[in-house]
C-alpha cells in the first residue's frame, strides 16, 4: 500500500478488536423457547434442508412405549464395534449436554433437533441427552420413548446408548454424531 492509503486504513481500523468465537456448544440447562422462535427454527430447517423439520419426525405416529428402567441402544451399519462398545461404556468425552426434564413432547422434539444441528455446527461428536426415566409411578417413559424413536430417525446420529450410572443411567443417552462436513475436510487434508 502507498503511504496515504495505509494511513487512511489505519485510521479507519482504529478501535477494531478481534472477535472471539466459542469453540463448544453452549447450552442452557432448560431453555424456554417462544412460539415465534420455534416456528422460525422449523422454517429455517426446511429452507436449509440440513435435517428434517421436527414436524416431519414421527412423534405423532406410533411410538413404542418403553419402561422407565429399559436399557436402550441403537447403532447404524458401518459404525465399528469397538467404537460402539466405547460409547456404551461412557469412555468418550461428552462435549455437549441437553436436559429434557420437565419439557413437553413438542418442546423436547424442537430442542433435540436444534441440539443435533448445533452439535454438527460446532463439530461435536459425542453428547449426552437426559430425557429422564418418566414421572414417578408412571409405567411408561414418554420422553424416553419418543427420544428413542427420534434419534433413530435423525441421519446425523450414528449411534446411541443408555448412559452409565454415574452419567444418569437409564434416564440418559450417550449420542454419537456423524462428523461434520468441516471435520471430514480436515481429515482428508490431514491424511492426503
Amino acid at each position: 500500500m502507498q503511504g496515504d492509503d495505509y494511513d487512511l486504513f489505519l485510521r479507519e481500523m482504529a478501535g477494531v478488536k478481534k472477535l472471539r468465537a466459542e469453540q463448544r456448544v453452549s447450552l442452557s440447562k432448560q431453555a424456554k423457547v417462544a412460539e415465534e422462535s420455534i416456528a422460525a427454527r422449523r422454517q429455517a430447517a426446511l429452507v436449509k434442508g440440513e435435517h428434517e423439520s421436527p414436524d416431519k419426525m414421527s412423534s405423532d405416529d406410533f411410538i413404542e412405549m418403553v419402561h422407565p428402567m429399559d436399557v436402550l441402544e441403537f447403532c447404524r451399519d458401518g459404525v465399528a464395534h469397538g467404537v460402539f462398545r466405547k460409547l456404551k461404556q461412557g469412555k468418550y468425552e461428552l462435549q455437549a449436554r441437553l436436559d429434557l426434564h420437565r419439557m413437553t413432547v413438542e418442546q423436547a422434539r424442537d430442542e433435540v433437533v436444534r441440539f443435533i444441528a448445533d452439535c454438527q455446527k460446532y463439530d461435536v461428536r459425542t453428547a449426552i441427552i437426559l430425557p429422564g426415566k418418566g414421572e414417578r409411578g408412571e409405567q411408561k417413559a414418554v420422553l424416553k420413548s419418543h427420544l428413542n424413536k427420534w434419534l433413530q430417525e435423525i441421519p446425523e446420529v450414528l449411534a446411541f446408548s443408555t448412559a452409565q450410572k454415574h452419567h444418569g443411567g437409564v434416564g440418559a443417552f450417550y449420542v454419537l454424531m456423524k462428523k461434520s462436513p468441516r471435520q471430514k475436510e480436515r481429515n482428508r487434508e490431514r491424511f492426503l
